[in-house]
């Protein structure tokens, strides 16, 4: 049913919307800051999504927990939905307060355990040594809620917990990742990350320690709003973009993100392999042949596509 009081209180955090079709509203969004009211949000069916940054999801509460809208405004939002019981035990909420599993084991210390050899052989398909286990703190668990998936820490710049990434070790897996339970606005791998020198976007963890120097898992298509944050913060000049090539209008729409921030951005030509298969010596060879990115490749770029 279409829900007035959620869409007024959807105003309170996010501005005057103006009314579409189907329950859907649309608002100015705030993780891209774009000029236009590109945030659609479906009071019907909770979903909603910007059409410039791409930051989606399925629960309303989700997107103002996401804004850091006051605790009363999300309880109110959850009662008009009949979600309030599960706010009292939502876990997703304290966004700093993560943990590894329990069950958390390192790879470095080796057993006899089938599941740890499993782990092992997994990782040395992805030509991850045992020098990037120790080197990112690579673990598996062999039971509980991440059973047979390899854990990768993520650290803050001052080498606090801010995420971890619960990859399953068989290939036919139907659900490969296994997020925490905890938003992913956050910066991954910021322990390893210089912001003085130019930086690498890539989508996966696994894409990251492949290259190896100043590489930022983006954990998805676009970055963050910490993570936004902390290029306006850090004063970031220059930016390589190593999105996969099956998301290249995702790439271009990033690059001109970053363009329009002010940030020297290089998109690279990906040619169907992604960092972690070109491999460490083919990928740097790719970034020192690509040149600066210039508003007409944008436009040849979404021509093409």
């Amino acid at each position: 049913m279409y829900n007035i009081e959620l869409v007024a209180l959807l105003e309170k955090v996010l501005g005057k919307s103006y009314q579409l079709k189907n329950g859907e509203h649309a608002y100015f969004c705030n993780f891209c800051n774009h000029h236009k009211k590109k945030l659609q949000v479906n009071v019907e069916t909770q979903k909603w999504h910007c059409w410039t940054c791409n930051a989606g999801g399925h629960k309303i509460s989700q997107l103002l927990r996401k804004l850091g809208a006051p605790k009363n405004l999300i309880k109110e939002a959850l009662q008009l939905v009949d979600e309030y019981v599960s706010y009292e035990t939502d876990k997703t909420e304290t966004i700093h307060n993560v943990s590894l599993p329990n069950e958390y084991k390192p790879l470095w210390i080796p057993t006899d355990d089938p599941i740890y050899k499993n782990a092992m052989y997994y990782l040395k398909k992805r030509r991850i040594t045992s020098r990037e286990i120790l080197r990112y703190s690579i673990g598996y668990c062999d039971r509980g809620a991440y059973s047979n998936r390899i854990i990768i820490p993520s650290y803050d710049e001052d080498g606090k917990l801010n995420y971890f990434i619960a990859r399953d070790m068989f290939p036919n897996s139907k659900f490969k990742y296994k997020n925490p339970p905890m938003s992913k606005d956050t910066v991954a791998f910021e322990l390893f990350i210089n912001y003085n020198l130019p930086l690498i976007f890539c989508e996966g963890v696994f894409d990251a320690i492949s290259i190896r120097k100043n590489a930022v898992p983006l954990l998805g298509k676009f970055p963050s709003k910490s993570l936004v944050m902390k290029l306006v913060k850090k004063k970031v000049k220059k930016i390589y973009v190593a999105l996969d090539d099956d998301a290249r209008k995702d790439a271009i729409k990033l690059t001109q993100f970053l363009m329009d921030s002010g940030i020297e951005t290089y998109l690279l030509e990906m040619r169907e392999k992604d960092p972690s298969e070109l491999g460490f010596t083919d990928f740097w060879d790719l970034v020192d042949r690509t040149t600066q990115t210039k508003f007409s490749d944008i436009i040849r770029g979404r021509l093409n596509d």
